[in-house]
C-alpha cells in the first residue's frame, strides 16, 4: 500500500499484540462443553466410545486450527473469505460432527455449537443463516426421531452463539472499515502536503529564478557598457540566489512567511531589472491583515508572469482594501493563463474565500484577486 497510517504508540501496539494473542485462548474456553462427549466416550468402553473419543478431539483440533489461521489472517473476520478457503474447515467439521453423532448419540450434538460459531466467522451472512438453520432444523429432527428428548437448551445455544459471533464480526468490520478510512485519509493529507510543497517551491523558484535570469541577461549586456552598474547587478544575482535558497530552506521546514511591502519592494527592483516601468502603490496600509499574505502572493505571482510573458512596457499595481491587481500593456497572458502558479494562487484564494479573475486588456493582460 502506497500510503500508511502513522504508528500506533508502543503501548497500544502492546496491548493489541497481548489480545491478538490470547484470542485462541478465549476460544479455547469453551472447547469445556466438549468434555460431556469426552466422558460419555470413555463410560462406554467399547469400540464407538474410542471412535466417538477420537472424533471429538479431531473436531477440536480443526476448530482450533480454523481460530488460529483466523488470527494469523484477521481480515478473514471480517471479509467474506472464498469458499477455497471455508470449505475445508467446514467440511471437516461437518463429517466429524456426525461421526461424534453416530458413536455417541445425544451428547455428540454438542458439535452443532461449534459448527455454527465456525460458520458464521467465515461465511457470508446469507450462507451462515442457512448452515444456522439447518444445524436447528436437524438437530431437533433428529432427537425427535431419535427419542433424546427436548432440545430447546441447544437450540438456544446455537442462536446465542450464533448471534455473539455475528456481533463480534460486526465490530470488526466496522474497525476495519476505520481503519481503512484512516488510511485514505493520511493518504489524502500526504497527496495534499505534497501539492502545498510543490506549489510553493513553484511560487518561490519560479520569481526567484525569473529575477535571476533577467538581471544575469541585463548585467552582461552592461558588462562593456556599464561595468560599474554590471557589478552592481551581479551584487544582487548572489543577493537574489542566496534569497532565493533561505526561501527554499523555510519553504521545506514549512515556516516561511510573506510580506506585502516585501513583495512590492522585490518587484520594483524586479521590474527594474527587466527595464519595465513600475507603477506601485505608495502604501499597503489599506489592506486588511488577513488580506496580506494572499495579496503578496499575488503581486509576487502577477509581476513574474509580466516579466516572463507580457513583454509589457509598464506594469500597474492597485491595492484596495478588498482587491489586488496587476496590469500590463503586454502582449497578452500567453501561457501564463493555465500555468501553476495561477492554479496554486486560485487554491490560496479558495482558502480564504477571494476570487481570481484574469482578462485580457487593449492592450494587456489583467490578474485581480477579490476578497
Amino acid at each position: 500500500m502506497a500510503t500508511s497510517l502513522p504508528p500506533m504508540s508502543e503501548q497500544g501496539t502492546q496491548r493489541g499484540q497481548q489480545v491478538g494473542r490470547l484470542g485462541p485462548l478465549f476460544a479455547g474456553i469453551w472447547l469445556f462443553f466438549l468434555l460431556d462427549p469426552l466422558v460419555d466416550g470413555w463410560r462406554r468402553g467399547d469400540l464407538r466410545g474410542v471412535l466417538g473419543i477420537v472424533a471429538t478431539v479431531a473436531f477440536a483440533a480443526v476448530y482450533m486450527t480454523l481460530w488460529w489461521r483466523i488470527r494469523a489472517e484477521r481480515s478473514r473476520l471480517a471479509l467474506d473469505p472464498p469458499l477455497a478457503f471455508t470449505a475445508p474447515y467446514l467440511g471437516a467439521l461437518f463429517a466429524l460432527g456426525a461421526a461424534m453423532v453416530a458413536c455417541l448419540g445425544e451428547k455428540g450434538l454438542a458439535c452443532t455449537v461449534y459448527i455454527a460459531v465456525a460458520a458464521v466467522m467465515v461465511l457470508s451472512l446469507r450462507l451462515a443463516l442457512a448452515v444456522v438453520a439447518v444445524l436447528l432444523v436437524g438437530s431437533l429432527a433428529l432427537s425427535e426421531a431419535a427419542g433424546w428428548g427436548s432440545q430447546i437448551g441447544l437450540a438456544f445455544g446455537i442462536t446465542a452463539a450464533s448471534l455473539a459471533i455475528f456481533g463480534m464480526r460486526t465490530v470488526i468490520r466496522r474497525n476495519a472499515d476505520l481503519i481503512s478510512a484512516e488510511q485514505e485519509n493520511a493518504r489524502l493529507a500526504v497527496d495534499s502536503e505534497r501539492n502545498r510543497f510543490a506549489r510553493d517551491l513553484h511560487d518561490i523558484l519560479g520569481h526567484s529564478l525569473t529575477v535571476i535570469t533577467v538581471k544575469a541577461e541585463l548585467a552582461q549586456r552592461l558588462l562593456d557598457v556599464d561595468p560599474e552598474r554590471a557589478r552592481s547587478e551581479l551584487a544582487d544575482l548572489e543577493r537574489l540566489s542566496r534569497d532565493a535558497l533561505a526561501d527554499v530552506r523555510r519553504a521545506v521546514t514549512g515556516y516561511r512567511e510573506l510580506t506585502l511591502p516585501g513583495e512590492l519592494a522585490r518587484a520594483r527592483s524586479a521590474l527594474r531589472a527587466a527595464e519595465i516601468e513600475a507603477r506601485l502603490p505608495q502604501s499597503t496600509d489599506d489592506v486588511p491583515t488577513d488580506l496580506r499574505e494572499l495579496f503578496a502572493w499575488t503581486v509576487r505571482e502577477g509581476v513574474t508572469n509580466v516579466i516572463r510573458h507580457s513583454g509589457a512596457r509598464t506594469c500597474e499595481i492597485v491595492l484596495t482594501p478588498t482587491t489586488a491587481e496587476i496590469r500590463d500593456d503586454g502582449r497578452g497572458p500567453g501561457a501564463s493563463v493555465d500555468g501553476s502558479g495561477l492554479t496554486g494562487l486560485r487554491e490560496r484564494s479558495a482558502a480564504v474565500g477571494a476570487t481570481v479573475v484574469t482578462r485580457a486588456l487593449e492592450p494587456g493582460f489583467s490578474l485581480q484577486v477579490s476578497a
